[in-house]
């Protein structure tokens, strides 16, 4: 016997039987008196007896119907206790919530994502560590990642977030101060700042053409372990620099960077959110990724 479809005629017995009264019960289940009639008697015919005697006086239940309703009552509690749960944990995330960003994404990502995420669930508590070094989740205690580049293989979770693509830039005085940069040539002759992952040579190729990257050596004549120190260098006129683009927005909108040599670009990293959550995500985590995806997506804009 298929007892799965008399669950919903179970719950309204159960509510008829609680009030006494078709009428009462159908107004608290928010249905006509007529469809949780029809409801019961197909429970009835189902088990084939009767659960509610009627009379001039109103209703009561047969031995049969006391039997079910002690079952039924404990099915509706646990109906409502497994929603109450569903509840709580969607609605009200609280705790540490443990991340690990490089420095690049504080200002115009992360920090606008975290401010929205409190806002949302006001009992999480961000605990941000900034490094442009990769940090273990579990060693460190941490929820989640965002990084750049290829991913190495785990068993953390990654989430695409988009993809960030490299120029040439210089601040309007270095421009103005040196030969300009025509050729990939003229690009060995300058000064340039490293960054974080650059060593002996820049990567770069005509716009478009990514599969055909060329490795230019460059004077650096400083370097750096963090990708805001190497800006804020190329800022003071120390060189030009090859730098993702995002970063760079403000700063070539405001006119205190160029662009060198436009119909070249770098390399086009991919960007991902990694997490260590092995079945469903947090509520909190959920709602981070598509703040991070909406931020990023603004400051490359």
């Amino acid at each position: 016997m298929n007892n799965i479809k008399t669950l919903p005629s179970l719950l309204m017995f159960a509510e008829v039987a609680k009030q006494q009264s078709f009428t009462l019960a159908a107004r608290q289940l928010g249905m006509s008196k007529s469809a949780v009639s029809q409801q019961v008697k197909r429970l009835e015919a189902h088990i084939g007896q009767q659960l509610l005697s009627r009379h001039t006086r109103g209703m009561s239940l047969t031995a049969a119907g006391e039997n079910l309703l002690t079952r039924c009552e404990l099915l509706q509690d646990q109906v409502n206790l497994a929603f109450a749960e569903i509840d709580s944990v969607k609605e009200a995330p609280s705790g540490t919530f443990a991340i690990t960003i490089p420095h690049s994404l504080e200002r115009q990502v992360v920090i606008p994502a975290l401010n929205q995420l409190c806002i949302e669930f006001p009992n999480i508590e961000p605990r941000l560590l900034v490094s442009d070094e990769l940090q273990d989740l579990i060693k460190n205690k941490l929820d989640v990642a965002l990084s750049f580049g290829e991913l190495k293989d785990s068993h953390y979770r990654a989430l695409p977030v988009g993809s960030v693509g490299e120029i040439i830039c210089a601040s309007s005085v270095y421009a103005q101060m040196h030969k300009p940069a025509k050729t990939i040539e003229d690009l060995q002759e300058h000064r340039w700042v490293a960054a974080p992952w650059q060593k002996q040579s820049v990567s770069i190729c005509k716009n478009n053409a990514i599969s055909e990257m060329i490795d230019v050596q460059v004077k650096f004549v400083a370097t750096t372990n963090t990708l805001s120190a190497a800006l804020e260098m190329v800022l003071n006129d120390m060189g030009m620099a090859l730098m993702p683009e995002f970063v760079l927005h403000s700063e070539l909108a405001a006119g205190r960077l160029v662009r060198v040599l436009p119909t070249y670009q770098g390399r086009r990293w991919p960007f991902y959110m990694v997490h260590r959550f092995q079945a469903e995500k947090p509520i909190h985590v959920t709602r981070f990724y598509e703040l991070v995806k909406h931020f990023f997506a603004k400051a490359c804009v």
